[in-house]
């Protein structure tokens, strides 16, 4: 395994049990203590984890917010997964508008670049991605946040105003039955609310570690949706509260 895929897993394992001793970690990569410390120091540097006595936890809470280089590594199939199936949504000759995140840059990697679409993003990273080839990328303007790497701010407000969208692809922090979808940052959550009142259809893009959790600020409920693409295994409770919703459920991806 090399260096910077056993980081990534050292990272998910971190997130999925909500932290993990050096023997832990040590035993599931068959790696030893030391070359787990040394991993553990190097992420920590870069942010992605937080050294606890003996190991490792995750820096998440309902006010805190990852950096988009540690949500980048979390979870990378089943993001990849997601955006297979999402993408089966994008019809020939609409304008589709992409949120920033680390899933919906899965998605756009996967999205047709002969030009077929007009795209629209508040993600330097994703026009990059989007304005590949024959594709055509509307950027909003904004001041970028560097933890995010979104464009937010009056300017990209301003973008949004005079914008329609056939098909908006929207990622969240969190998305719980009750909180509806939930960031933990003030600014983004505006310019999220604004791009899913400007769509027509909103494809909600989430893996399983955003169900049933909750951030700082509200900018959807689930009436809001239309699809909701995850890997997520919803219990019946969620279900129902999806489809009163009138939300289609997309759950079985590869």
């Amino acid at each position: 395994m090399l260096p910077a895929e056993r980081k990534r897993k050292i990272v998910e394992l971190v997130s999925a049990q909500d932290g993990c001793s050096v023997q832990e970690l040590a035993d599931h990569f068959g790696f030893s203590k030391a070359t787990v410390r040394r991993d553990l120091q190097q992420l920590e540097d870069d942010g992605m984890i937080e050294r606890s006595h003996g190991g490792a936890v995750p820096v998440t809470t309902v006010g805190r917010e990852q950096t988009y280089g540690q949500r980048e590594v979390q979870n990378l199939e089943e993001k990849m997964a997601i955006a297979a199936r999402a993408v089966e949504e994008i019809v020939e000759g609409q304008v589709v508008c992409f949120d920033s995140g680390t899933t919906t840059m899965e998605v756009a990697k996967q999205t047709p670049k002969d030009g077929s679409v007009l795209t629209v993003t508040n993600s330097p990273l994703l026009a990059l991605e989007l304005g590949k080839d024959e594709n055509e990328v509307k950027l909003t303007g904004g001041t970028l946040r560097e933890r995010t790497r979104a464009l937010v701010g009056p300017s990209a407000e301003r973008f949004m105003e005079r914008m329609n969208f056939d098909l908006l692809f929207l990622g969240t922090n969190a998305v719980d039955v009750e909180a509806g979808l939930t960031t933990p940052n003030e600014d983004e959550a505006r310019i999220k609310e604004q791009m899913v009142g400007c769509a027509e259809t909103v494809v909600l893009c989430a893996d399983s570690t955003k169900l049933g959790d909750r951030s700082f600020v509200q900018f959807a409920t689930l009436d809001d949706v239309d699809v909701f693409v995850t890997d997520a295994e919803l219990t019946d409770e969620q279900r129902e509260a999806f489809y009163a919703a009138g939300v289609r459920l997309v759950t079985e991806v590869a």
